[in-house]
């Protein structure tokens, strides 16, 4: 199953963006691809690089080794999520008013996590896998019947939103508006997906909403209908669950109920669609890794090793930011008391010092400790469990229904430096 880097670089590359000297502050930069040059030069030669913005922001130190993120992350009272996680600066009002529990640091992070764990505990995703395996019969079907589609729109984008309505308890009629609302948040930076892009246009009049978009008083309203709702009757799904008082009698406040649930609709589909985009772009333009899993039986092991190798190879969160609480030194770098820290998961996920052969994309990879759920910290994913088990079954359902996969244009870049991923993903899908 491996699979040599001269032969990944030309087939299936993580990499379509090769200036060692990208500005990684700009947007406009991975919408040609992630730099991994850039990125690379900076963990051989600056892992903790100062980085001027050239918007007006105050700059910002740029972690890029797998070793010091995982220093960085795992040290929250030292480096704070308390101030954001974006590298937007937003004033003590601004970020009151949208903080979701990602904002937080221990003890009120914990408090919440608690709160939220309840319906994504790994056992309770387990037993999802049929009705999974259900929708992704229903998508995968359609979009072979097409013969030729996008695959991000027509498969990998309808999933995550689909299971989400389903386990949260939204209609599955008011999925496709979801998911556009979660877009338009998530997805501020490109026009594709807004028409209020942060970096273009003026936002100032939505800096209280969540991601400072318009659509976030939509969800924000749509969040407070469905939550009445179910105030005077559990419907028996998670949304209920998270409405209900914890063992020691604790309840969500409306606006942390609010800003969970925009977060739900934004990066709980998001990041699993990317994910299962970098995938099907893998095995379209790899036959080695199409034979492989295509004659693997769905619990053979290396279902296990190749969809941890395909979340890492995405890495769709590419960062989140810190602020630091007091001095530190990092790499004989000295980080000053309210200084912005973005650490670079993807870099991470792609550090020579901590993976063999990064750039290729290898389905046994031994002991794969990435850190695509931001793992090692406080903030891991609530939705991991979720995460890869939509990202193992819609492969395993795809490789069942067809014969053959082909790309047949390229491939297009989300316009986000927060955000990796295929937006748009051109095959033709033929029926086995």
């Amino acid at each position: 199953y491996y699979l040599s880097e001269k032969t990944m670089i030309k087939t299936v590359s993580p990499n379509n963006n090769d200036d060692i000297n990208a500005d990684i502050t700009s947007h406009d930069t991975f919408e040609k691809g992630f730099p991994h040059l850039a990125f690379k030069r900076m963990r051989d030669e600056d892992p903790c690089a100062w980085i001027d913005e050239t918007d007006g922001g105050s700059g910002f130190w740029s972690v890029t080794r797998y070793k010091d993120i995982k220093e960085v992350n795992g040290l929250p009272k030292i480096f704070s999520s308390a101030q954001g996680i974006r590298l937007e600066e937003q004033s003590k009002e601004e970020f009151e008013a949208r903080k979701t529990f990602q904002e937080t640091d221990p003890p009120v992070h914990t408090r919440q996590r608690m709160m939220f764990h309840r319906g994504f505990t790994r056992k309770l995703i387990t037993t999802y896998e049929p009705m999974i395996r259900d929708i992704c019969n229903d998508i995968i079907n359609e979009a072979v019947d097409l013969g030729e589609v996008d695959a991000t729109k027509e498969i990998a984008r309808k999933l995550p939103m689909r299971m989400l309505g389903r386990v949260v308890g939204t209609p599955d009629e008011d999925a496709e508006w979801l998911v556009s609302r979660g877009d338009s948040m998530i997805a501020n930076s490109d026009p594709d997906f807004t028409d209020y892009v942060i970096d273009k246009v003026d936002t100032d009049e939505y800096r209280f909403l969540p991601f400072r978009s318009p659509a976030g008083k939509e969800i924000y309203d749509y969040g407070e209908k469905q939550k009445r709702l179910r105030e005077d009757h559990d419907m028996g799904d998670v949304m209920s669950m998270l409405l209900q008082p914890n063992k020691q009698g604790d309840k969500l406040s409306d606006l942390e109920f609010k800003n969970f649930f925009a977060l739900m609709v934004a990066a709980g589909n998001d990041t699993t669609r990317y994910s299962m985009a970098s995938s099907m772009h893998a095995i379209a333009n790899n036959p080695y890794i199409f034979d492989c899993l295509k004659s693997a039986p769905d619990d053979a092991p290396v279902w296990a090793s190749a969809t941890e190798e395909f979340i890492r190879w995405a890495s769709p969160t590419m960062h989140f930011r810190r602020t630091a609480t007091e001095d530190y030194e990092l790499h004989g770098k000295q980080i000053r008391e309210g200084d912005k820290v973005a650490i670079w998961f993807t870099s991470g996920n792609y550090d020579e010092r901590k993976f063999l052969d990064p750039y290729s994309l290898i389905l046994e990879r031994e002991n794969n400790q990435h850190i695509a759920f931001g793992q090692g910290g406080p903030h891991a994913c609530l939705g991991m469990w979720l995460a890869r088990l939509e990202v193992r079954v819609a492969m395993q359902e795809l490789l069942k229904r067809i014969s053959k996969i082909e790309q047949i244009g390229p491939e297009k870049y989300l316009r986000s430096n927060f955000i990796r991923g295929i937006k748009n993903l051109p095959v033709k899908l033929t029926s086995a």
